[in-house]
């Protein structure tokens, strides 16, 4: 251990003594930052409006052709729960108002899972079953805000860098910004 630090210590020193003597204009490099001049393929605002529109279609834009299943799978069970919640409440509603208008001919027009119940019991279930039509739809909507939200960030994503050229270097040399020399920690991210 005490050999690695001390051959460290002497590439420090040479280091710092080679590149103290080279002080001059000519090892001052300027970095201009270059335009950008790779072209958004994938719009933001594209894959919004497409998602909004028609479900699944963002994903589509952004080709997340995997994600097309469980878009169409949250809006259709949160759709056909809605549909099998209205349907009941229809039948609660119409059994309701069979077993409370006073006529006793309009018993047998009751749905048949509702015959032996009372009239009480009946408008109970019924207004659950409001309750839970509201919470469909609503939760419908929610899915359809998620369909959109994640098309668009899966969008913005899209230029975000995630290659494996980031590293941690250690270079020894001269420093124009510090008017120094030493070892300095480099994280390079990118090109």
């Amino acid at each position: 251990m005490q050999k690695v630090l001390f051959i460290f210590f002497l590439f420090v020193i040479f280091c710092n003594k080679a590149f103290c003597q080279q002080k001059n204009d000519s090892n001052i490099v300027v970095i201009q930052k270059a335009k950008d001049t790779t072209k958004k393929k994938f719009s933001p605002r594209t894959a919004t409006i497409r998602s909004a529109i028609v479900p699944g279609l963002g994903q589509i834009y952004n080709k997340k052709y995997w994600k097309l299943p469980l878009v169409y799978g949250a809006l259709g069970t949160t759709a056909g729960i809605f549909v099998y919640n209205v349907k009941t409440y229809k039948r609660l509603k119409a059994a309701y108002i069979n077993k409370t208008d006073g006529i006793t001919t309009n018993d047998d027009q009751v749905y048949y899972k509702y015959k032996n119940l009372s009239a009480e019991s009946i408008r109970t279930y019924r207004n659950v079953f409001r309750q839970n039509v509201d919470y469909s739809a609503l939760f419908f909507v929610i899915f359809w805000g998620l369909n959109v939200v994640d098309a668009t960030v899966d969008a913005h994503l899209k230029s975000f860098d995630v290659n494996d050229d980031l590293s941690l270097q250690i270079k020894p040399g001269y420093s124009p910004m510090a008017n120094t020399s030493g070892v300095s920690l480099v994280l390079a991210i990118g090109k």
